[in-house]
């Protein structure tokens, strides 16, 4: 085995123990998966789920906990979508699957204007099928591939386009309170997973419908976010860890913190006490 050949299979090692360790961490951090839950990966043929259905197998593995885990892919009947790829690589590894057909891009196309981006209108037709599914199949989790990045991007997103303070949760309760998504990757950059993916060759299946956007507002903030990485390498990592560190008190938002009952609680000081603090406050003065 040559020099170089070591180095990379050394390099590699590193990269798929990074990732297991954040999956994991996230996992244990979030309460994403207890056992006895039958969790369905939500398989989209990208390199993120990919890799996130390729670590939860190994987590299966040499977890403490039994869990089980199908993989689920929503066949939106887009044109030349190649509909072997997933059933056949699914089926080579021995993953349990499913293949739901609805043909949401028909609507998307019909709905949507020309120019105009496709992801919100198709991710929510998308949700909705899976949600289903989960529901009449009983699914306890529902994990999809989202990572660190995304988790910035879309706070990101909120604030300059929708005014609001939000962005992915590692872990949410749908409206309806029937479904409980988990992320598992929300710990893990997303140059991480491109390696990885490509180390592994996974036949990544490319998105026609929304992939060839490139005027896409999230496109546009990760190329923010990506520039500023390369200004100040730690800086996507240092935002991450913020939107786990908040303090409600100093933001603005009256329905978060209550800022209008807000009172002294200053002790009424008495007679004896010495009430003259110039010396305190101007100890140059003081000493004059």
């Amino acid at each position: 085995m040559s020099e170089s050949h070591t180095k990379q299979n050394y390099e590699f090692n590193k990269l798929r123990k990074r990732l297991r360790r954040h999956v994991g961490q996230a996992i244990a951090d979030y309460n994403m998966i207890q056992d006895g839950d039958k969790v369905m990966v939500c398989l989209s043929g990208g390199k993120d789920s990919y890799t996130l259905l390729d670590i939860l197998l190994n987590l299966q593995k040499h977890a403490p906990i039994d869990f089980e885990l199908i993989a689920v892919n929503l066949d939106q009947k887009q044109p030349g979508f190649p509909e072997h790829i997933l059933p056949d690589y699914l089926s080579s590894i021995g993953v349990p699957f499913h293949i739901i057909e609805k043909d949401t891009y028909s609507i998307v196309k019909e709905v949507v204007p020309e120019g105009k981006t496709t992801c919100g209108i198709c991710s929510r037709l998308r949700r909705g099928s899976l949600y289903g599914y989960a529901r009449q199949n009983g699914i306890t989790k529902i994990a999809l591939g989202h990572h660190r990045d995304d988790i910035i991007e879309t706070a990101f997103l909120n604030m300059f386009y929708g005014s609001k303070l939000k962005a992915m949760p590692p872990k949410l309760l749908s409206d309806d309170k029937t479904n409980i998504l988990i992320r598992p990757l929300s710990y893990c950059r997303e140059s991480d997973i491109e390696r990885y993916a490509e180390h592994q060759q996974f036949p990544i299946i490319p998105c026609n419908l929304c992939g060839s956007q490139e005027n896409m507002q999230r496109q546009i903030i990760k190329d923010m976010l990506q520039n500023w990485e390369k200004q100040q390498p730690g800086r996507l990592e240092n935002i991450f860890r913020s939107l786990q560190n908040i303090s409600p008190s100093q933001l603005a938002d009256n329905d978060l913190f209550n800022f209008k009952d807000l009172e002294l609680q200053r002790q009424t000081p008495t007679g004896d006490e010495d009430t003259n603090h110039d010396d305190l406050q101007f100890p140059a003065l003081a000493r004059q």
